[in-house]
């Protein structure tokens, strides 16, 4: 497996700084979490207690509180200012419970929550086994965990960009599917399912690419690299190599987005056995 080291305090800065404009640049976020809440049409759980894990501004809390107008929301940031903006998600008397915590030491008791769903934070784990061993111990058997994140192809053309100028690392690593899916088997879930998807972003300039990015506080968190400030030399020789990408007068941004969800089995099993309950799955037959 590879190693994946994030600087997850330089990720909670940036994100913290980037409270008050991530709504204005966070579109590709909207989108991902839209098609991610449309999954749960496909199964029959109807959840006392939800935890929306990564929250950030509170767009995807939002959603789940009027998806399941019984339940306890919460909604998890490790960024403070972030949820500042998501306490004010839904209506007065119904508001999501925000909790400022990191996703992978969780505040929560043992099987407490009946669904966890994460719309692309679970790429800012130091420790993505830890992660997800902690969504397993707060989930309630049969309880389900539903997540997105980024595979490694993201932002695949401002790699091979700065790859052309220097050796450092610019961009946040990004685990493989088939990784992501071999710790939830050795996690202990059960009936794991991974699949991705590419969407592509175009910007008239690599310059605005990197706006977004700083507005959303996606900052290279690597811990691996370049300390200091990049040098407009070699800046411009990045917006040079860029510009080979370039297509129908437009640059691409390529996101490589990983659905996965499991389920936390109704009784533990041995590593590598997956099963579930049919009666959770909706079929679409009519009765």
């Amino acid at each position: 497996m590879p190693e994946i080291l994030i600087d997850k305090e330089r990720a909670r800065c940036s994100f913290s700084r980037s409270a008050d404009s991530y709504d204005e640049a966070a579109v590709l976020q909207r989108e991902v979490s839209r098609r991610l809440l449309q999954r749960l049409d496909l199964v029959t759980l109807q959840p006392r207690a939800v935890l929306d894990l990564g929250c950030g501004t509170g767009g995807q809390a939002g959603q789940l509180l009027r998806r399941y107008p019984q339940a306890r929301v919460y909604a998890l940031d490790f960024a403070l200012p972030m949820l500042a903006h998501a306490r004010r998600k839904g209506r007065w008397l119904r508001r999501p419970h925000c909790v400022c915590a990191d996703m992978e030491q969780l505040p929560l008791a043992d099987n407490s929550m009946d669904l966890i769903c994460s719309s692309l934070a679970f790429q800012w784990a130091g420790d993505p086994q830890s992660l997800y061993r902690e969504c397993l111990r707060v989930l309630r058997p049969g309880g389900l965990l539903m997540f997105t994140t980024f595979g490694p192809d993201t932002l695949r053309e401002l790699r091979a960009a700065w790859a052309a100028v220097d050796d450092h690392v610019h961009v946040s690593p990004f685990m493989d599917m088939h990784d992501l899916g071999d710790i939830l088997v050795n996690s202990g879930y059960a009936a794991p399912v991974m699949d991705v998807e590419r969407i592509t972003l175009t910007y008239a300039r690599v310059d605005d690419l990197m706006r977004d990015l700083k507005h959303i506080g996606a900052h290279n968190a690597a811990t691996r690299r370049q300390r200091g400030l990049t040098g407009r030399a070699r800046m411009q020789a990045m917006r040079d190599a860029y510009e080979g990408f370039r297509s129908e007068g437009v640059l691409p941004a390529t996101y490589e987005v990983v659905y996965g969800h499991a389920w936390a089995p109704e009784k533990p099993q041995a590593p590598g056995r997956a099963s579930v309950p049919l009666d959770m799955l909706n079929t679409g037959r009519a009765d």
